[in-house]
């Protein structure tokens, strides 16, 4: 685990079927004291302009809750935190890309001053970045789209 606060300990799996628990079903914020956080899916509901938006509003207003989720009260991230968000939320497009001579750059420019911190735009470009350089791309390239 990264520690950003996007990832959440796992120590136990359960089946669908088995409930986990009472006792691991208390979030680790509500456990300190803090509010409970709204799941994105809910917050991303809770919008009225995209009641009838298309996929790719929603999908980017999907980003920018989870990047603002994250971010400081003044809406930034530590390179820290992004390299960590990136990796608990983005996992599957950057899985296998750890050899990629452009993965290793932008991952090696998150950790030089990782306690500096990037604004939303530059976010997105590391999102658009990691996506177009993604096996998964290829993947969803070949998705069929008629019967």
């Amino acid at each position: 685990m990264c520690g950003c606060r996007a990832s959440v300990p796992s120590t136990k799996q359960y089946s669908v079927n088995q409930p986990a628990p009472a006792s691991t079903k208390t979030s680790p914020l509500a456990a300190a004291g803090m509010p409970k956080r709204i799941p994105t899916a809910k917050q991303l509901a809770s919008i009225k302009a995209l009641g009838k938006g298309s996929d790719l509003e929603k999908a980017f207003a999907t980003a920018a809750l989870v990047y603002n989720n994250s971010a400081d009260p003044e809406g930034k991230l530590s390179k820290a935190e992004t390299k960590c968000l990136l990796q608990t939320q983005f996992g599957r497009f950057i899985q296998g890309q750890e050899n990629k001579p452009k993965y290793q750059e932008i991952i090696s420019a998150l950790d030089e001053e990782s306690e500096n911190k990037i604004d939303f735009e530059d976010f997105m470009i590391l999102l658009v970045s990691l996506t177009l350089m993604s096996d998964l791309l290829q993947e969803i390239k070949n998705v069929k789209t008629t019967k």
